[in-house]
Order: C-alpha cells, then structure tokens, then sequence
C-alpha cells in the first residue's frame, strides 16, 4: 500500500512537471512566432525583471485529486515610450511675431505713460490700440506655449486662449477704425474739434470698444464652440463656422467704412488746399504726402486682413491647415505695423522716445500743432 501511495505521488509530481514544461514551451513559441500581444523582436525570458509570473490552476483536474498551478507570464513593460510632439515651423513664425508684436508696443505704451503729457484724445486712441496689440502678442505666446508645453485638451486652456486672440484682435481693429474716425472729425469739424473731442469721450469710447470685444471674446467660453462636435468647426479651433463668418464680415463693414472715411479725408485735405490759394505750394505738398501715408496705412491694413477674412468666409475645418497659417501670419503682422504707422511715426511720439532714451522721461514736452496725417 506504501508503494502505491508513493509511486501515485511521483506520478503527480511528474504531471505538474511536464504542465510547466509546456506551458514555458507554448509561451516561447508565440514570442518567437510573433503573437500577436507580443513583440516578435524580445524573446519571453522567464528571469527578465520586467516579466511577472503568476500561478493559475488547472481547470482540468478534478477535485480529488491534488491541485495542479501553472506558472503563465504577466507582461508589464517596465518602460513606456513617450510620444515627443512635433514642433510646427509655423507655429514657431507666429510666436517670434507675437514676441516682435509684445516688445513693440510694450514701447510704446511705456512712452505714453512715462509722458504727462501725451493725454490728447489722439494719444489716447494710440494708446488703446498699443495695449490691444500687445494682449494679441501675449496671446500668441501663449497659444504657443498652451499647444506645446501644456495639455491643449484641456477645454479650458483652448478656450482661453481663443478668447484673448479674439479679444485682443477685434479691439486692435476698432481701435484702427476709431483713430480714423478721430481723424475724420478733427478735419471736418475742424474749429470745434478740440473743444468737443474731449478725453471723457475719447475714454467712453475705448471703453465701449474693449466691452464690445472681450463680450465677442468670450462668446467661445460661453457656448459658442464645437467642442462638442467637430463638423461645425471654422478654420480655427473651437470658434464655430457660424462665429467665423461674422467675425469676418464685421472685418469687411469696418474696412468698408475705413475706406469711405479716408476718402472723405483726402477730399476735405484737397478742398482746403484749393481754398487757400497763398499757401498752395505748401499745403500741396503737405496734402501730396498726407493722401499718400493715407494710402499706404489703407493698403497696409486691407493687405494683412483681407486674406484671412475671405479665407474664414469660404473655408472650414476640412480644409488643409497650412492654408490658415498662410493666411493668419499676414493678419499678425499687421499688429507689427500698427506701432509704425500711428505711433513711432508721430513727432511727438518720437520726441518722447529719444528723450527717454537718453534716460529722462520730460514731464512737460512741448507739443506742436498737430494734422489729421499725424495719427
């Protein structure tokens, strides 16, 4: 009866053996055969720290006889890849704009602090736009940094950072249009000018800007997005179609505007040029170059917007994305222009920052008559 017990006992330790050997010999084949959880490259290495091993029974034994555990592989990596994203060259273009866009007007709104005063309705109004364009710099630098260097799928991060593109966007481009309307009136009401544009007007009316563009900023954050689906997105990401295209037709009624404002301009400049018949040769030649900066600030603006606005009206999300690189990085450089042309250009302006550069800010500069050409 011993002999029976041991010779059974050793038939079951000879069992459990051959199980293992099997189970090691099946795993071997499917590393080397390339299963397909596997990688066909690394062989399955029972010593390998990575490799885990845990004992699971044999559901074919029944249950008077002892229980046989068979030892099958956890596969856990040990390492993870890490996806690196790929920098778009782009992206890189728009933040050095930003980065140019932010220490321009940073400049410039410096100048116009540091000096008392520059608080003419007109310096105010160069003012506003300066800081608009400055939150459009800061704006690309963040989107910049929001895209690479922190996780864009968070829905508050790209609503953010479409809220202050738009924001600071639309205030520049109103900013643009009421300087032309400043100028407008300081030559058609050219006697009572100064004494109606006064500067609690001038702030209402920043004010009112800048509430009219952080409410069309913030419409995204409110609802106005596709974060929800996809197939109603514009060209950019997460401002609808539908937002887009009123964005971009509100662009064209203040171009629209700006050109029959600049029109009425070069025709009142003209008028008087013809009604000052002593002072013909030099209002001429005042008249000559004030039609032309005119013309040039109209080209310049009309060239940086206009593709992009078109762009928005006929495009959507299905469209290749260089196509919006294409045309959103001229619509950015206007904000670099912008402290040239009504800023930097300004003798006043100019007077100021050659003076702080020499490391004292005046405090009362003297101011000289000043044009409808000089904004």
């Amino acid at each position: 009866m011993m002999v029976l017990t041991v010779r059974k006992f050793t038939f079951f330790r000879i069992r459990h053996l051959l199980a293992m050997i099997l189970s090691l010999a099946a795993v071997a084949a499917m590393s080397s055969g390339g299963g397909s959880s596997l990688n066909s490259s690394s062989p399955l290495d029972p010593f390998d720290s990575s490799t885990s091993w845990s004992l699971v029974e044999d559901p074919s034994n029944s249950s008077s006889e002892p229980v046989v555990r068979t030892l099958t592989p956890d596969f856990q990596p040990a390492t993870t890849a890490v996806a690196i994203q790929e920098v778009n060259p782009w992206d890189i273009a728009l933040c050095v704009t930003g980065t140019l866009i932010s220490c321009e007007n940073a400049l410039v709104i410096a100048v116009l602090f540091y000096t008392p005063t520059l608080r003419a309705p007109m310096f105010i109004l160069i003012g506003s736009l300066a800081v608009a364009d400055l939150m459009a710099g800061l704006g690309l630098i963040l989107n910049f940094v929001f895209t690479y260097l922190i996780d864009s799928s968070v829905e508050f991060v790209t609503l953010l950072s479409v809220g202050l593109l738009i924001s600071a966007f639309s205030a520049s481009v109103f900013n643009i249009l009421a300087i032309t309307v400043d100028r407008y009136l300081s030559l058609y009401n050219a006697l009572t000018y100064h004494t109606e544009r006064t500067v609690t007007f001038t702030y209402l009316m920043v004010l009112f800007i800048w509430v009219l563009c952080v409410t069309l900023g913030s419409l995204p954050a409110l609802g106005w997005n596709c974060l929800r689906d996809e197939s109603t997105c514009s060209i950019l990401r997460p401002v609808t179609k539908i937002n887009a295209v009123a964005l971009a037709v509100t662009f064209l009624l203040v171009f629209a505007t700006m050109m029959q404002l600049y029109l009425q301009i070069c025709k009142i400049a003209f008028r008087h040029a013809q009604q000052i018949a002593v002072q013909h040769q030099f209002v001429g030649i005042s008249t000559t170059k004030g039609v032309s900066t005119l013309s040039a600030i109209l080209c310049a603006f009309g060239a940086c917007w206009l593709p992009f606005a078109m762009y928005s009206i006929v495009a959507n999300s299905s469209y290749p994305a260089i196509y919006t690189y294409a045309t959103v990085l001229p619509a950015t450089c206007c904000s670099v222009i912008n402290p040239i042309i009504y800023a930097f250009r300004n003798p006043d302006i100019q007077k100021s920052l050659w003076m702080a550069c020499c490391g004292c800010f005046p405090s009362n500069l003297s101011l000289r008559p000043r044009t409808s050409s000089d904004v």
